[in-house]
């Protein structure tokens, strides 16, 4: 596995071998012991979640403010999708900066992301299917939404029918909540 950071500090791209052959192919999309070395400390899995979207669904930009912080794995296994990372960190040399990394079913890819910053994910096809894995429950007095189209962030999204729960479609622009959280 191999684990290279991004242009956001606290995210990272890891990319594992693929091995195939007439039958198909596997993949090792998860070790711990790799992503504590790179972290500097225990990726303790306290949920793994598995979410299905249809072609347009974006969903995010979530962020956890969770007392024991959240950290996510996250990897595509069906289809494909822009993963979107958002630096929501205040205090960061990067703050209000974001990347895009495509994800598609069987690539080997994986985003690893750190506590402080926003994630959202774009389905680029139907049935799509992703795998988190995550550092803390999912508790909702901790999980909060910034609104994905918010344009002053100038997110260049696929020119595609988005489709937003109403949580996104109607969650807060980033300038109302800074200094608030």
């Amino acid at each position: 596995m191999k684990i290279e950071p991004l242009a956001i500090q606290g995210a990272w791209l890891c990319k594992s071998d693929i091995n195939s052959d007439n039958r198909g192919f596997l993949v090792e999309w998860f070790k711990e012991s790799s992503i504590s070395r790179i972290v500097g400390h225990e990726f303790s899995i306290k949920q793994g979640n598995i979410s299905k979207s249809s072609k347009g669904v974006l969903r995010g930009i979530h962020y956890s403010l969770s007392p024991e912080g959240q950290e996510k794995w996250i990897t595509c296994v069906s289809g494909s999708v822009l993963d979107l990372i958002i630096d929501l960190r205040e205090t960061s040399s990067t703050y209000k900066e974001w990347i895009q990394i495509p994800l598609k079913a069987g690539d080997g890819k994986a985003i690893l992301i750190g506590n402080g910053l926003g994630h959202a994910i774009l389905s680029l096809e139907d049935n799509t299917i992703v795998s988190y894995l995550l550092t803390s429950e999912y508790a909702p007095n901790y999980e909060f939404s910034i609104n994905p189209l918010d344009p002053d962030l100038r997110i260049n999204w696929p020119k595609i029918d988005l489709i937003l729960s109403t949580r996104d479609r109607f969650a807060p622009l980033l300038k109302d909540i800074t200094g608030k959280r």
